[in-house]
């Protein structure tokens, strides 16, 4: 119906298949609702309806909004439809009736926009409880198969279980993307892993923690912290001192959290 923008990072699903594997990846029942960023020219938002859900769609661009109204002119006279149009690089959850945590994230979403997004979403106030992102395939893979942690997989893992769910070739969109997608599926999303921590302290720490990726773990964390302290709390978790960070599993970079003091100086 338009011609795709680079500046939005816009590649348009022209598969029939992909939505429905998105929707299964979500794993919901006849009328919840779901918020879905980027709708572009509907291919999505049309088997979310299809299947039942209650709609919240936010898209920035405005010929794409012209022609959702016109397209989903039912679905939005009936309510099951909500259409805003707002830039996803100012998202924030709050502004929408989200029911709290009663709700799914499904997307199509833009490749640069794909950190941002999932910081965002897992860090708000009223969380979904399942996220659904169709996302390049190398993102996924690091996130929820590679056997070294991230910053970007550690960063999801404390908030919620990933799970790489199907490969989607570069064929299925319009403009062809140079790389294959992938769907990344999130569930038993929550922040009790975080009870009893801030969550400010432990993110720090993990920046700390990767900052210079050659270096051992210790090293890092020796920028901030006593080297004596650091030995003492390494030997207490039973943490190898030559380990690097992304040899680190989240349950123990949790109880690092807990047992080095908030420098926030």
């Amino acid at each position: 119906p338009f011609a795709h923008k680079k500046s939005l990072g816009q590649n348009f699903l022209t598969s029939d298949i992909v939505p429905g594997w998105l929707c299964d990846a979500a794993n919901l029942r006849a009328g919840e609702t779901v918020l879905e960023i980027g709708p572009g020219t509907g291919a999505l938002t049309r088997e979310l309806l299809k299947r039942g859900y209650l709609v919240i769609a936010l898209e920035t661009d405005e010929r794409a909004v012209t022609y959702l109204q016109t397209e989903f002119a039912t679905a939005i006279n009936t309510g099951q439809l909500t259409l805003h149009q707002k830039d996803a690089r100012e998202l924030d959850l709050g502004d929408y009736a989200l029911p709290p945590q009663g709700f799914a994230v499904v997307a199509n979403i833009p490749y640069y926009l794909s950190g941002f997004l999932l910081r965002t979403i897992l860090e708000s106030s009223n969380q979904p409880h399942t996220l659904v992102f169709l996302m390049q395939k190398e993102l996924v893979e690091r996130i929820a198969r590679s056997r070294k942690e991230s910053l970007l997989s550690l960063s999801v893992k404390v908030f919620g279980e990933p799970k790489y769910y199907k490969t989607v070739t570069r064929g299925h969109f319009q403009p062809m993307p140079k790389v294959d997608s992938a769907i990344l599926q999130i569930t038993e999303i929550s922040k009790t892993k975080l009870m009893g921590i801030d969550k400010q302290h432990f993110f720090t720490l993990l920046h700390l923690g990767f900052g210079s990726k050659r270096k051992q773990l210790l090293g890092n964390l020796a920028q901030v912290y006593e080297r004596d302290e650091l030995v003492t709390v390494f030997s207490d978790l039973s943490i190898p001192l030559a380990v690097r960070a992304e040899d680190l599993p989240l349950t123990t970079c949790l109880k690092l959290a807990q047992k080095l003091p908030d420098q926030a100086s």
